[in-house]
This record gives structure tokens, sequence and C-alpha cells, in this order.
């Protein structure tokens, strides 16, 4: 099965050209400034896209997925395409969790104080996970920002020593677009926007 990953787009979806696959997953930020209008037009292009499955999850940038109510945004979803906060979905017994929450900085979306407020969101991630999907990256793996200063979540590294899963896929440090493998663990890092807000990385696509 291909998988396409995308993520950080930030309002500028309809400006890519994807490849083909089967699975397409974004990992968050799919709005600049988190207003419901934005998250309709995301929606609106995802929807249109040819793929058999679409998976997304919010990211810092997407306030309005953190404020409405779950069955607001439940309505908004066109069928064939599956949001995931903090829950799962099996594809072709792919099992996929994800997650929008990232370490608290300053006022963003979806963010938490390092330990236990973060650490118990990443205790929910079942020791079946294949895919894993945050928006921000663990510690020490493609989590360098532009003064090479490590950003990433040591809990989430630590649970994803224990728990395996085949890919952990994510974005939020544009700095740190790419991809690296790990104690037996694909790390993506599925930013298309480079630091300046500018889309110019390339979707990045795997096959399980």
């Amino acid at each position: 099965m291909k998988f396409v990953a995308i993520s950080d787009t930030h309002g500028r979806h309809a400006s890519l050209k994807l490849p083909k696959g089967d699975v397409l997953i974004h990992a968050g930020d799919i709005t600049y400034k988190g207003k419901r209008t934005e998250v309709e037009d995301f929606l609106t292009w995802f929807d249109k896209q040819k793929f058999a499955y679409k998976v997304f999850i919010g990211g810092n940038h997407d306030f309005f997925l953190e404020k409405e109510k779950k069955e607001g945004i439940e309505k908004m979803i066109p069928q064939g395409i599956t949001y995931l906060n903090d829950s799962g979905i099996t594809i072709d017994n792919i099992k996929l969790w994800g997650s929008p929450v990232t370490p608290k900085f300053f006022n963003w979306a979806f963010n938490r104080k390092r330990g236990d407020s973060i650490k118990k969101h990443w205790s929910l991630i079942p020791e079946s996970t294949t895919i894993l999907i945050t928006h921000g990256p663990c510690y020490g793996i493609l989590d360098q920002v532009a003064s090479e200063e490590h950003v990433g979540d040591k809990d989430l590294l630590a649970r994803i020593r224990e728990v395996k899963p085949k890919v952990h896929l994510f974005g939020h440090i544009h700095e740190s677009y790419g991809t690296t493998k790990s104690g037996g663990v694909h790390f993506i890092n599925a930013s298309l926007m480079n630091e300046n807000y500018e889309l110019v990385h390339k979707p990045t696509v795997f096959d399980l």
C-alpha cells in the first residue's frame, strides 16, 4: 500500500501537485490563521484528491479544530475523510493513530505543558500502532529549528521506543524536513514549507 505524506501546508494546499498513492495523510497545520473558512476550504480540496483513503490531524495553527465541538467538526467532514484527534483508524490491517498535540509554545492550538500534561496524550497511543501521526516531532529526531536547538518532546520519544511503530509521521518544524530511520522506526518530517513559509518541499511517499 502506497502512502503519501504531507504536513504544514498552511492554506496553500491548492498549489500542491501530489503523487499517486492509496492513502493521503496530512500531519497538521492545514490552516494559517486557524479560521473555520480555512478549514472548510481545505476539506473541499482534500475531498477532491483521488486517494482511496484520506486522513488528517490538526496542528498548532488550527485553532478552529481545537475550539469547535467534536459533533460540529464531524458534520463538516465529507465521507471518505478521517479526522484523528487522539484516536485511530485501521486500513487493511495497518493501524494509524493521530494526535495534534505539541509542547507548549506561547498560546498556539493543541499546546500542552511538557511533562505530565503532554505525557497523558502519548499514553493513549496503542501498542499495536503501525503508523503514528503527530503534529510535532519527538526529541532529537528531525526536530531542530534554525538555531539548531532540539525542540521535540522527550516523553513522545520514550513512548515511541515502547510502541515501536513502523512509521512516525509529523511536521511542525519546517527546518527539519526529511526522513531518517532509528531503532527500527521510519521517521518522516513531512513539512512542505520552509522556515520562511515558502512552499518548497515535496510530499513524502512510502510503502507498507
